[in-house]
């Protein structure tokens, strides 16, 4: 079993009026890509702020590597805000070093490590050319290489895939990938749920200022799993939603399928209520056709967003 790198005890943050942490705490373990999943504004841009010194908490604790979490101790973070920040006037290569020479390292080896990262992510090319000229993906390579080129225990990278064509955001994926096997430990924060189920060991979910929900992807999958079906009909959104009341609830969108047939998971409440929601469906909606599947992360979080997973 892995051990703790990071500990957040009963966090809790307040702002005239709202109240950003209520409470929170969870653990990351060593090693691990663990994913930070909440709505807009559910309080993660938040935690990551407390959890790299940029904002204190009004109370709780942060601990990496079981001491408490100092300003010495942020060098051993590497963060990638979600608002990405270069100075634009800037040559690219003199950017890089200018970050390297922040987090500590000397000029000599800054610059070994951020050639080497350069040529990995494909943007050699643009060492002497200004911050201005880079697409925005490009930009957010360099912001990637700046984040990483230290070598720290922990990275935090906020939406890292923002941005990015289907094509960059896989390099990305594998890089994240490659620098967890070779012994760092990754916050990923992000909305994309594919994302989530490809990369992320473990997850937190947040909503509404709280931890709502903390585990393995696995273990919360097996325990979320049983009573979601796809269902092929012939009925519009809105009937569909008046037929199934609070027996069962539609788990995002329903798509087009052939024949002018739609397709739509849904979540049934109890299991008692199966039969039930079966008849309903072929007496009201032209069921065509009913199939159990194991629950996505996607549809994980709605139902625990919405109370009830």
């Amino acid at each position: 079993m892995r051990d703790t790198i990071l500990k957040v005890e009963h966090v809790t943050k307040s702002y005239t009026g709202h109240k950003a942490l209520d409470d929170v705490s969870l653990e990351v373990p060593r090693g691990a890509v663990y994913g930070l999943l909440g709505p807009n504004g559910a309080g993660k841009t938040t935690l990551i702020r407390v959890i790299n010194k940029i904002t204190i908490a009004d109370s709780g604790s942060v601990t990496l590597d079981g001491k408490p979490l100092t300003s010495a101790e942020v060098f051993n973070i590497g963060y990638m805000p979600e608002e990405r920040g270069l100075y634009k006037k800037m040559r690219v290569g003199e950017q890089a070093l200018f970050f390297a020479r922040l987090k500590g390292l000397e000029r000599g080896e800054a610059e070994r490590r951020l050639k080497a990262w350069f040529e990995r992510l494909n943007i050699a090319d643009w060492w002497a050319r200004k911050v201005e000229d880079l697409s925005k993906g490009m930009a957010q390579k360099v912001q990637f290489i700046a984040t990483v080129v230290h070598e720290p225990k922990l990275l935090i990278f906020d939406e890292p895939f923002s941005g990015f064509d289907p094509i960059n955001a896989n390099m990305l994926k594998e890089e994240i990938l490659g620098l967890r096997d070779r012994g760092a430990t990754i916050i990923f924060s992000t909305h994309n749920m594919a994302s989530v189920e490809e990369i992320c060991d473990h997850i937190t979910l947040i909503n509404k200022s709280r931890n709502i929900l903390s585990g393995s992807v696995e273990e919360i999958r097996r325990r979320a799993g049983g009573n979601i079906f796809e269902v092929i009909h012939k009925s519009d959104a809105e009937s569909l939603v008046s037929t199934l009341e609070d027996k069962a609830m539609p788990l995002g969108e329903s798509r087009g399928v052939v024949g002018g047939y739609h397709q739509t998971k849904i979540h049934v409440m109890k299991d008692g209520d199966l039969k039930e929601v079966i008849a309903l469906l072929n007496d009201r909606c032209g069921l065509r056709s009913i199939n159990e599947v194991i629950p996505s992360m996607n549809d994980i979080f709605i139902r625990a967003v919405n109370g009830t997973l």
